[in-house]
């Protein structure tokens, strides 16, 4: 049996990239492939892009700490990843060709970006197909342009692709970008697992109108299982055909001033108070370097046990998240509330109801 681990959003601008990974590395580093999404370029170049919030690159001395607590694969295609331009880009993929560490989701160009990302683990192959649905526009990757892949989902008023856009519905050129990207990989992997950086951040348990459409076409066209994540505030499970969703990973460690109230970079400052009255939370002041809703730091870790006769079990690994902003693995009373807050979540969301058990493996409930 071969053990997968899935993680969220990695967002390690602080100093001492290990301590922060620390609380939930034992975790990741037993497993056969830890897997999660790098949210920011690590660059020391590039231009501030226009257009969204930008993140600042962070530091590519903390990558090494990546791979260090067991991460060996990472989905790159996120709203973040071209805040630097294609320097930033190049730096991280540089950064990550150097350690090891198998990556898709964005490159020097769209074909390039569209590349999955395979290890091998018992002889068998896994593969990695990672995809940006929520904008910005022009951090999407081109013919002859660095950025990220995606998946056109259209807005209900016909505007620009952002994150915070009313985004309705996915695109027929969405279907078939990623029936074709499915296809292409199939013969090339054992399992094939499709990131979808999706979804409405920081509210708790609801879900677009387009994430489970969209979700459910992974599955449709041959995935085996679909991971989620940029909503920094875990989402719900569900089983499609059988094979799992996991609609929002949340913070996997996130740990960034970025976001803090009070810093010199007016846009990053305008938005760390917009977001407040837009999605209507007060951040609990304790966590200086997470700033997200009170209900993030019930958080988890995605599994996946795949046996030898093809069979895949989904289950959780149990994280809260300390102040300031650190994850670590939850056990006890407190690994209980948050596995009862996840099926709660989901019932919320109007998926169907999950039961996870007291070794938190997930099946539907009833």
């Amino acid at each position: 049996m071969t053990e997968l681990l899935l993680a969220g959003d990695l967002v390690l601008d602080e100093p001492d990239a290990a301590y922060w990974l620390g609380g939930i590395a034992p975790a990741l580093r037993r497993a056969d492939l830890a897997i999660a999404h790098l949210e920011v370029p690590h660059t020391g170049r590039g231009k501030e892009m226009v257009g969204d919030v930008p993140a600042p690159g962070a530091p590519p001395g903390n990558l090494p700490a990546i791979a260090d607590a067991g991460i060996a694969m990472l989905s790159l295609a996120g709203n973040h990843m071209s805040d630097c331009g294609p320097d930033g880009i190049a730096d991280t993929i540089a950064g990550l060709d150097g350690l090891g560490i198998a990556h898709a989701g964005a490159g020097p160009n769209l074909a390039a970006a569209r590349q999955p990302a395979i290890a091998e683990r018992a002889g068998r192959r896994i593969a990695l197909l990672s995809y940006n649905c929520v904008g910005p526009e022009f951090g999407w990757a081109g013919d002859d342009a660095a950025g990220s892949a995606y998946l056109r989902i259209d807005t209900a008023d016909g505007s620009t692709i952002t994150p915070i856009a009313p985004l309705a519905r996915v695109s027929e050129e969405a279907l078939e970008m990623l029936a074709a990207d499915v296809a292409a990989v199939r013969p090339l992997a054992n399992l094939v697992l499709v990131a979808l950086h999706k979804g409405i951040v920081h509210v708790p348990a609801r879900l677009a109108s387009y994430e489970r459409p969209l979700a459910h076409a992974a599955i449709d066209a041959g995935a085996d299982a679909v991971i989620g994540h940029h909503a920094h505030i875990v989402r719900g499970i569900e089983f499609h055909g059988g094979r799992p969703i996991f609609h929002g990973l949340g913070n996997g460690c996130v740990v960034t001033d970025a976001l803090s109230p009070g810093q010199d970079h007016p846009a990053r400052a305008a938005w760390a108070q917009r977001r407040k009255q837009l999605f209507g939370f007060e951040p609990d002041p304790a966590y200086t370097l997470a700033p997200f809703h009170p209900e993030a730091v019930n958080a988890f870790i995605g599994r996946l046990l795949w046996h030898p006769d093809g069979r895949l079990q989904a289950g959780i690994v149990p994280v809260h998240v300390e102040a300031p902003g650190r994850p670590v693995l939850a056990d006890g009373a407190r690994a209980r509330a948050i596995a009862d807050y996840l099926e709660q979540i989901t019932r919320a969301a109007g998926l169907p109801p999950i039961r996870i058990d007291g070794d938190f493996m997930v099946g539907p409930a009833g």
